[in-house]
């Protein structure tokens, strides 16, 4: 495939590695101009894009801070997205990425795995990317900082701002405002149920993974089960049992033996082999 730089990117005619589909574009909603003879390439979803519009649309996750690629075209005679996850190595050769843009998109899918995945946030004084050692503790020295010489260079992970106060501490700093969000969120979130599932009429409706600590949500549907989006383990949503344990003694889609459980009360830390 080729492109022009002073050009609208087009796939190349000759590329037989591409299905070549004659249909509008699934991720434009605008119709093609009249005499646009650009060629549209079929997903491995069967969505139909043209290299500008996968690359647009695929920029526009990035800088939503999303490096996970997913087709957002409505399924045929549905209003329900598609939502297959495109690879990167497909992403690049269907939307002709060039050399800048590449090196754009595997720097930022790259940091934003990282702090996706790691104990890494960004310092607020230097800007660097910094990693937390003692995952129970929340005042990190940022060592980029203390070779410059910066007096700002421990900062609170929580709030992100100069550390206040003794340390270590795993709960909160001394600045007002320190909390953790996440805590908060489990405290005060709202009741839900599980329609398809006997006897869950009250839940917490949200939950932190009991491995990784990931906040997550039930959709409602199907059985009481979740798997992580981080660490992909399964659990019971309800019990907060892994999968494996809860199933000894229920199953999908009947009470856990031990009941709901109540609100989570602290976030699990995620050791990674």
């Amino acid at each position: 495939m080729t492109t022009n730089n002073q050009e609208e990117k087009r796939f190349d005619p000759r590329d037989t590695t591409l299905k070549f589909v004659n249909r509008p574009d699934d991720l434009d909603p605008m119709p093609p101009e009249e005499g646009d003879k650009g060629l549209r390439a079929e997903m491995s979803c069967g969505h139909a894009v043209t290299p500008e519009s996968l690359t647009g649309w695929c920029r526009s996750l990035l800088d939503q801070g999303q490096y996970k690629f997913k087709c957002p075209a409505l399924k045929e005679d549905t209003l329900q997205q598609c939502k297959k996850v495109w690879s990167y190595q497909e992403v690049r050769r269907l939307a002709v990425l060039t050399t800048d843009e590449m090196e754009y998109f595997e720097e930022k899918m790259a940091r934003l795995a990282a702090v996706e995945y790691c104990e890494i946030k960004e310092c607020p004084g230097c800007n660097t990317f910094v990693e937390r050692e003692d995952l129970t503790n929340l005042s990190v020295v940022c060592t980029v900082c203390l070779e410059d010489g910066e007096n700002q260079h421990t900062f609170c992970w929580q709030c992100l701002k100069q550390w206040k106060g003794p340390m270590p501490r795993s709960d909160r700093c001394d600045n007002d405002g320190c909390v953790n969000h996440n805590l908060e969120l489990l405290k005060n979130c709202r009741d839900t149920s599980l329609p398809q599932v006997q006897g869950v009429d009250k839940c917490p409706s949200i939950r932190v993974c009991p491995t990784c600590g990931q906040r997550v949500e039930h959709d409602r549907t199907g059985c009481k089960n979740i798997i992580c989006p981080r660490c992909q383990v399964e659990f019971c949503f309800v019990c907060l049992k892994l999968t494996s344990e809860c199933l000894k003694t229920s199953s999908y889609f009947i009470p856990c033996s031990d009941g709901v459980a109540p609100r989570q009360t602290s976030i699990p830390v995620w050791h990674q082999n």
